[in-house]
C-alpha cells in the first residue's frame, strides 16, 4: 500500500458528524419536557419516571416507524426540514390510539455521507414536531454508511414511549352499537403509499417542479406536505369534559377501512359513507394519472382521512367543534351497529379485521361528491 487507510478515507467523516450535532443542539433543546435528565450527547436519554410511579396502574405504550419512500421526494427537492413531521406523526400518533400520552422519542438517521447542514435540517423538523406533540426528543443516532447508501441518500426512523392508566386504555372493548364514527381530515398523503405515488408520476412523465392547477402549487410541494400530527390535540380532547372517546384509529398503511377494523370488536359492524367527504385533489390526480383502481387507492392511501374516533352520538358535535377549533376538519363518516343487525350493502366489500387482528367488520359505501 502506498498510503495508510483511515476511517475518513473509507468514507466516514467523524468531524462532520460532530458538526451536525453542534448544529442541531438548539432545535433539540426546544423539544423537551421537565422530566428529561441530562443533555444531548449522552449514551442514553434519561427521563424521570417518578410521575409514572405515582399512577395507579401505569401501562407503557411504545411504537416505532419510518416515513418510507417519501424521503426520496425530500432528497429530490433538497428540502429536509419537514420530513421530521412525517416521522413524528407516524410514531406518536400510533401511541395515542390506545389513549396513551407519548413522553419521549429517539430518532435514527442513516446516510451515505454526513452533510452537517442536511442532518441538522432533518433533526430540526423532528424536534419541531416533537415540540408540537409535547414529546421530548431525548436522543438519536446518525450513521454514515458509505458504499451501502449513495452520498445524498438517507433514511429516517424513530421510536417513542408513552404511558396510560390501565383504566383509561382505549380500544375495542369500549365500542358499542350506536357509536358514531368521526373522521379527522388529513393534511394530504401523509407518509403512506409513496411507492405507488412515485410510480404513477414517473409513468406519467411528470416532474416535481410541474405546477398543478388543482393543487395551486407544484407537484413536489404537494407531495412533500408534512403529515398532520394529531396526538396533542387528541389527548386534550380525551381530557375535555363532555367527551368520552371509546376508540381511535390512525389511518396509515392499509387505508381507512382496514385500520378502523383493527380497533373494533368482532361483535360490531361499521358502515362508512363516501358521500360525507370529498378527498383532496391529490388523491383523484394520482388515481386518474395511473388509472389506479379505487379499491387499490383506498387500500393504499388515506383518501383525506388521517384519523377516526368512535364515540357516543350525543357527543359528536362537541368533539367536532373542539377539533375544528384546533384547525382539524372533523365530520361524521359513519355509525356502528351490532353485527347481527348490520346493514350490509351487497355491492361493496366488507373487511373483517386486519394485520393479524380479529376485529370488527367495516364497509365503505356510496360515492364521493364531485370536487
Amino acid at each position: 500500500m502506498s498510503e495508510p487507510i483511515t476511517y475518513a478515507s473509507a468514507g466516514v467523516d467523524v468531524e462532520a458528524g460532530d458538526k451536525a450535532v453542534e448544529l442541531m443542539k438548539a432545535s433539540v433543546r426546544r423539544a423537551t419536557r421537565p422530566e428529561v435528565l441530562g443533555g444531548l450527547g449522552g449514551f442514553a436519554g434519561m427521563f424521570d419516571a417518578s410521575a409514572i410511579a405515582r399512577m395507579t396502574h401505569p401501562v407503557l405504550a411504545t411504537s416505532t416507524d419510518g416515513v418510507g419512500t417519501k424521503v426520496a421526494i425530500a432528497q429530490a427537492l433538497d428540502k429536509h426540514d419537514t420530513i421530521g413531521f412525517d416521522l413524528v406523526g407516524m410514531v406518536v400518533d400510533d401511541i395515542v390510539v390506545c389513549g396513551a400520552e407519548p413522553l419521549f422519542m429517539t430518532d435514527y438517521i442513516a446516510t451515505g455521507h454526513v452533510v452537517p447542514e442536511r442532518i441538522a435540517a432533518i433533526v430540526s423538523g423532528i424536534a419541531a414536531a416533537c415540540e408540537q406533540a409535547r414529546v421530548a426528543l431525548v436522543g438519536g443516532e446518525t450513521a454514515e454508511h458509505p458504499g451501502l447508501l449513495e452520498p445524498d441518500e438517507y433514511d429516517v426512523a424513530g421510536a417513542a414511549t408513552g404511558v396510560v392508566e390501565y383504566a383509561d386504555v382505549l380500544g375495542p372493548d369500549r365500542v358499542v352499537p350506536g357509536d358514531v364514527v368521526l373522521a379527522l381530515g388529513s393534511s394530504g398523503l401523509h407518509s403512506n403509499g409513496y411507492s405507488l405515488v412515485r410510480t404513477v408520476i414517473r409513468s406519467a412523465g411528470w416532474q416535481l417542479d410541474r405546477h398543478v392547477e388543482e393543487f395551486g402549487r407544484t407537484l413536489g410541494e404537494e407531495l412533500l406536505t408534512p403529515t398532520r400530527v394529531y396526538s396533542a390535540d387528541l389527548l386534550d380532547l380525551l381530557r375535555s369534559d363532555g367527551v368520552d372517546l371509546h376508540a381511535l384509529s390512525h389511518v396509515t398503511g392499509g387505508g381507512l377501512v382496514a385500520n378502523l377494523a383493527r380497533v373494533l370488536p368482532p361483535t360490531v359492524f361499521a358502515r362508512l359513507d363516501r358521500s360525507t367527504w370529498t378527498p383532496p385533489a391529490v388523491f383523484s390526480t394520482i388515481g386518474g394519472l395511473g388509472q389506479v383502481p379505487r379499491a387499490d387507492l383506498e387500500r393504499t392511501l388515506n383518501m383525506g382521512v388521517g384519523f377516526v374516533a368512535m364515540l357516543p352520538a350525543d357527543q359528536v358535535d362537541a368533539a367536532a367543534r373542539f377539533l375544528e377549533a384546533r384547525g382539524i376538519p372533523a365530520w361524521t363518516i359513519g355509525e356502528v351497529t351490532a353485527a347481527e343487525d348490520a346493514p350490509v350493502d351487497a355491492g361493496h366489500e366488507v373487511v373483517h379485521g386486519a394485520k393479524g387482528v380479529e376485529g370488527g367488520a367495516v364497509q365503505l359505501v356510496g360515492d364521493h361528491p364531485a370536487a
